[in-house]
């Protein structure tokens, strides 16, 4: 099975990354708006393809968020990709990286619609939650099913 990158079709800024991704970054991954996917069949959710970009590996594994991005970069072929993209993808993926990166993806996520691109249509709830522990006392949102448990070599590390 080819990896499958899925990203929110209904967003024009999400829609302008994806095209940067083919035109930019030679990868094996299907780059490829979640609405069209049949998400039951490749272990997807709307509600996770809305909460964040998605990658399914050839092996049926899912990511999230920048885990997804990380993973994308991985598998970049050509000259660009073991040059460039793919040691960007290894640097993203370590936790150091992630736990940097998963605040700055769920900032852009909730002003996507103010991106270069963006419009009214791309606008996300403001109350995304946290893909990692609670923040403080009396502040934690409940995972929502696209993050996985703690402990997941998926899970972004614990802020602190």
């Amino acid at each position: 099975m080819r990896p499958i990158f899925a990203f929110d079709g209904d967003c024009a800024f999400c829609s302008r990354c994806a095209g940067f991704i083919e035109r930019r970054i030679h990868t094996p991954a299907q780059v490829v708006a979640w609405q069209r996917l049949d998400l039951p069949a490749h272990g997807l959710t709307a509600d996770a393809c809305a909460d964040a970009v998605q990658w399914v590996g050839a092996d049926g594994a899912v990511a999230a968020g920048p885990v997804a991005i990380a993973r994308l970069l991985r598998h970049a072929t050509g000259v660009g990709g073991r040059l460039l993209w793919r040691p960007a993808g290894s640097l993203l993926g370590t936790r150091w990286a992630l736990s940097l990166a998963w605040p700055a993806y769920r900032w852009v996520a909730r002003n996507r619609h103010r991106m270069p691109g963006g419009t009214a249509a791309c606008a996300v709830p403001t109350n995304l939650p946290w893909p990692g522990p609670a923040p403080g006392p009396g502040a934690g949102a409940a995972r929502p099913e696209s993050v996985p448990a703690a402990g997941s070599s998926t899970t972004p590390p614990a802020a602190g």
